[in-house]
């Protein structure tokens, strides 16, 4: 189980990624990587879930980066599965 406030904060994140993302930025903005983005967003997670959970989440956050209509609800699932 995780603290509420890991969750939050990984949510935080993400949003803040998914708000900065459009298709495209890889190749218009020298230097951006979508995987740094899912690193700086699993960051409050690493060490707190175990390796095939990080697993999990970098998927999700991924596709919460990329497609937040499509994808928040099953990220958001995913941390209260795992939230205290």
């Amino acid at each position: 189980m995780i603290d509420r406030a890991i969750a939050e904060a990984v949510t935080y994140r993400v949003a803040v990624a998914a708000l900065s993302y459009y298709d495209g930025k890889e190749d218009e903005q020298p230097g951006y990587s979508l995987r740094d983005d899912v690193r700086w967003c699993l960051e409050p997670l690493k060490g707190v879930v175990a390796p095939a959970a990080e697993t999990t989440f970098s998927w999700l956050i991924s596709s919460t980066i990329t497609d937040p209509t499509a994808n928040r609800e099953r990220l958001s699932n995913g941390l209260a599965a795992v939230s205290a």
